[in-house]
């Protein structure tokens, strides 16, 4: 019973590797030309079909209350989509010696032009008891801020690689990005009473619409005899991912926690995990975009597709001490008289009550 609870909870992950294991299978069906089409019902179908869900699903009516903590904004915006690829940069011209697969190097440096996503970052900032609204607002605002900077930063340090102009992948980022997230967004006026009441699982259907994009795009790399990921690469790849994390979650601790920073505990927990976090559902589309026809595109993926479990995974097994953290501080912040905001958020100590039986 516990085994079906947990292959329930985790049915993403699972579809991740079976997508894969699939693809390695019977890639000649999800080749471009092959049965699927993915050259039509992937590259423009399930692409408009992810950012129409997310139009339908952005609760902008809520971020205006969020809107006044301008610094702490400004600080996440410039930290995950600025300070990190630029890190990441710097970083890889390190690893650009060692005999680490390039494609996968390539792959990071497109993790860290990735924008926050909508969901982890905010459930987990809830589950810590953190500033839910400035975790909602940096959320959103990001995955809009992405949809125009994360191209252009894919552009900046990677290129596009790929036989299609820029015009061309403008106007299909256009075209299957922001039109249906417009839509969305009109609909939901329309509809949003329905929409509270019902609370359609949008999570669950561009999870599954995503899976099918990542089954062709391994499809394509299968099928192609030229292309070999070895081991040591992978492994170190993930090693570094894990690293990166750590180190980028420590850094925003360190400034958000200075004496002059100007930020609350509970502010601190909605930074650490809105600038660490990066978006699969945004990330994986734009890169089947920007990098079109790309016989490595699979392989650019791969880091993107390891960061998503690894950045929820790390999350979670820090929420308890970053809870502790969090409330010692607030408590020590009101015996001094500090300024302090946001106290203890009930529904995220329900969660962990849930979560880890405290």
């Amino acid at each position: 019973m516990r085994l079906l609870e947990r292959m329930r909870k985790d049915w993403f992950m699972i579809g991740i590797v079976l997508a894969i294991a699939g693809a390695k299978l019977e890639p000649s069906i999800g080749v471009n030309g092959g049965p699927l089409k993915p050259e039509i019902t992937v590259s423009y179908i399930a692409v408009a079909t992810i950012f129409f869900n997310s139009g339908l699903s952005l609760k902008t009516e809520e971020l205006t209350s969020a809107l006044v903590h301008l610094k702490l904004h400004l600080f996440i915006q410039i930290f995950t989509l600025a300070f990190f690829p630029a890190t990441i940069w710097l970083f890889l011209q390190l690893l650009s010696i060692t005999p680490i697969n390039e494609w996968l190097l390539k792959g990071l440096q497109t993790v860290g032009c990735m924008p926050p996503p909508v969901s982890s970052a905010v459930i987990l900032t809830k589950a810590v008891g953190g500033n839910e609204a400035a975790a909602i607002f940096n959320s959103a605002f990001g995955s809009f801020l992405g949809i125009v900077i994360t191209p252009l930063l894919l552009l900046l340090f990677l290129g596009s690689s790929s036989s299609v102009p820029f015009t061309s992948i403008f106007s299909q980022l256009f075209m299957t990005v922001v039109v249906p997230l417009i839509i969305g967004q009109i609909v939901r006026r329309y509809i949003k009473d329905w929409l509270e009441r019902k609370k359609p699982p949008f999570g669950a259907i561009s999870s599954s619409v995503l899976l099918m994009i990542i089954y062709t795009t391994f499809c394509d790399t299968f099928s192609n005899p030229n292309i070999d990921l070895d081991k040591f690469s992978l492994v170190l790849i993930l090693f570094i991912i894990f690293s990166i994390q750590l180190s980028f979650m420590l850094l925003t601790f360190i400034f958000s926690t200075r004496n002059n920073s100007g930020f609350t505990p509970a502010d601190t927990v909605a930074i650490i995990f809105c600038s660490t976090h990066k978006s699969l559902t945004l990330g994986i589309p734009m890169l089947k975009i920007v990098f079109a026809g790309h016989e490595h595109l699979s392989l650019i993926s791969v880091p993107l597709l390891i960061y998503h479990p690894a950045q929820i995974l790390l999350g979670s097994v820090l929420v308890p001490t970053i809870k502790s953290w969090m409330v010692s501080r607030q408590k020590k912040l009101l015996q001094t008289g500090g300024p302090l905001a946001n106290l203890n958020n009930p529904e995220g100590l329900e969660y962990l009550s849930i979560k880890f039986g405290h």
